[in-house]
């Protein structure tokens, strides 16, 4: 696996490091990143893994030079991506951000105050996400347009901080934040999720086998989704993280988010470990064992 590695900014007085993994994105990759410069309260470091990039991202990226990247001819997935990503880290926190968001004004201040307020690093935050159509018990549904094309940035800017959201618990998925610390502690993404289904719970599982036991969801940091325009190029049968994980980890990533991290549920402070009933337990056992025959 050739990895190049281009360390191109010099500013030791980065807030966060931002990782952004992207794969022939170019169009979402530039707004997000207009996004953050645009929006964010402080200077971040970005750093950029760029997988294949033959949609000229390797060229607009070489005419930045505000931007840290790394960059493999071939698709490595998330896992490797954000792996090799962290290399080229200059500040204590490491935030992981999907190609396909938008963030919105002083997402990254309110990320700050947040950690401050807990004084310690054993947490893991997640922003809030915006997304068009949502299912998701974390996420707001607010349709500001489904892609780039009929993004509307005006109704956006004008609405986000209006919708009332309560903090949630269960931080899983992008925008997250770690300390480094944490991140090496666990040994970042697994790569035995690659390309990258499920390796999202998975990290929150490896966090919480460590003691990690603070997962946050921040309303007020905010971000807007256009929601899967990498991950619908993936066949998810070709990583079957959801059988992974049952394997690893003896449960569901359901029995996880729902029970472990109450994920959406309104912010309750520190977890406890749960007490799993029996159905619960038997559906586990029996999903392990179906696994084994499949």
């Amino acid at each position: 696996m050739n990895i190049e590695k281009h360390n191109k900014t010099n500013d030791n007085d980065f807030k966060f490091s931002i990782l952004i993994p992207t794969w022939n994105n170019l169009k979402y990759l530039q707004l997000c990143i207009s996004s953050i410069r645009k929006n964010s309260h402080f200077q971040n470091q970005i750093i950029v893994h760029v997988n294949e990039g033959n949609d000229g991202t390797i060229d607009w990226l070489n005419e930045q030079n505000d931007i840290d990247y790394t960059h493999s001819k071939e698709n490595i997935g998330i896992c490797y991506a954000l792996n090799i990503s962290r290399s080229l880290l200059k500040t204590d926190y490491l935030v992981y951000m999907n190609d396909d968001m938008y963030v919105l004004p002083d997402w990254d201040k309110f990320l700050d105050e947040e950690i401050k307020s807990i004084g310690h690093n054993n947490f893991f935050l997640s922003s809030t996400m915006i997304e068009p159509v949502t299912s998701n018990p974390s996420a707001i549904e607010l349709n500001c347009g489904t892609d780039i094309e009929n993004f509307d940035e005006k109704k956006l800017l004008g609405s986000f901080s209006e919708i009332e959201k309560l903090d949630w618990n269960g931080a899983t998925w992008p925008p997250n934040i770690v300390h480094k610390n944490t991140w090496d502690l666990v040994g970042g993404y697994s790569i035995e999720f690659s390309p990258g289904m499920y390796s999202d719970p998975d990290f929150s599982m490896k966090l919480w086998q460590s003691g990690v036991r603070y997962f946050k969801g921040v309303s007020k940091s905010r971000v807007y989704h256009f929601a899967a325009k990498t991950t619908t190029k993936i066949s998810k049968t070709k990583s079957d993280g959801y059988k992974l994980f049952i394997d690893k980890w003896g449960m569901s990533s359901k029995t996880f988010t729902d029970k472990f991290l109450r994920r959406g549920k309104p912010f309750s402070g520190s977890l406890s470990s749960p007490k799993i009933d029996f159905s619960t337990k038997i559906k586990n056992t029996a999903k392990k064992f179906i696994n084994i025959f499949n």
